[in-house]
């Protein structure tokens, strides 16, 4: 991966040549995408918003370009990658301007409400869109025999309800990967370590905690069409405190006796037991008050 920066850092050419390409080849690798978009990143934390957004057109007319002669696509080319660029753009400004993690990971969370509040604005009944969508998906030709075709269509229609929180959970995920990704190949060419340092620090202000616990409450309140949406809210939130609380709990373990071992553990239990982000998230909400790491950070020193 530091070959990978350097090269990104050498020249425009070069930036734009890795984004562009990256992001076509993520249409049939999707975990590509997260490294197209860290490209773009890393320009723009060390060079600045203007030879960030430079990058970005460019290599947005390149992708294009690309697109139309591999597929003869244009436009859905370069919509992609508008999509894929341009938050990470935004949010990469923030970081590189405040110096503050914290507020980078805010304000993507907040582009991710903004997308499900603009979603149910422009159609209240999204629900039935997504309905239609698992309804066309789950016909008797496209599974086997035995399939319990009605509960299928009972959980999808359950489900629905929430798609819009969860694609928004998926998009928020990704630019934070790839703005993690750009800070940490940033920091491996010009401050080793820097990003590990800013990344274990990493906690959200008590305001932004209660907004989140507000949010809870109206999504439990049973409002209708607000609760609904409160729900598709609180999805994407459950991505940041998962975040912090990973940050919280790597801190913690990291000061043990047992670093080696427990802080792989974590993250290999994460990744078999996708249910245990729940709890990890409600340790990052707490952080909010209790600042787990106070303690911790004045005894110990973080081994891994």
């Amino acid at each position: 991966m530091d070959f990978l920066a350097a090269y990104i850092m050498r020249g425009r050419l070069q930036a734009m040549s890795v984004a562009s390409s990256l992001a076509l080849l993520s249409l049939m690798f999707p975990p590509v995408s997260v490294v197209s978009s860290a490209s773009i990143g890393l320009v723009t934390l060390r060079l600045g918003a203007a030879e960030g957004l430079y990058v970005l057109g460019c290599s947005s007319l390149a992708a294009g370009l690309l697109g139309w002669l591999l597929v003869g696509d244009f436009q859905f080319a370069l919509v992609y990658v508008l999509a894929l660029w341009v938050p990470v753009w935004l949010v990469a400004i923030v970081l590189r301007e405040s110096r503050s993690l914290s507020l980078a990971v805010q304000i993507a969370v907040g582009l991710g409400v903004l997308a499900v509040v603009g979603c149910y604005w422009a159609n209240p009944n999204i629900a039935e869109l997504w309905k239609n969508l698992f309804a066309q998906m789950i016909v008797p030709a496209n599974l086997p025999p035995d399939a319990p075709l009605e509960d299928l269509k009972r959980v999808a229609n359950a489900f629905a309800y929430y798609m819009t929180g969860v694609v928004a959970m998926g998009s928020v995920f990704s630019l934070l990967s790839g703005l993690f990704l750009g800070r940490w190949l940033q920091s491996r060419l010009y401050n080793l370590g820097g990003f590990r340092a800013e990344y274990l620090s990493l906690r959200m202000p008590v305001s932004f905690a209660l907004g989140s616990v507000l949010t809870l409450a109206i999504a439990l309140a049973k409002m209708g069409t607000v609760s609904e949406v409160a729900w598709n809210i609180i999805i994407p939130l459950l991505a940041l405190y998962g975040v912090v609380g990973t940050a919280v709990l790597h801190t913690l373990f990291a000061g043990t006796k047992l670093a080696r071992f427990s802080v792989p553990m974590l993250y290999i239990t994460m990744l078999l037991i996708p249910h245990t982000v729940l709890l990890v998230a409600v340790v990052g909400l707490a952080d909010a008050w209790l600042d787990l790491r106070k303690h911790q950070s004045t005894h110990t020193t973080p081994k891994a």
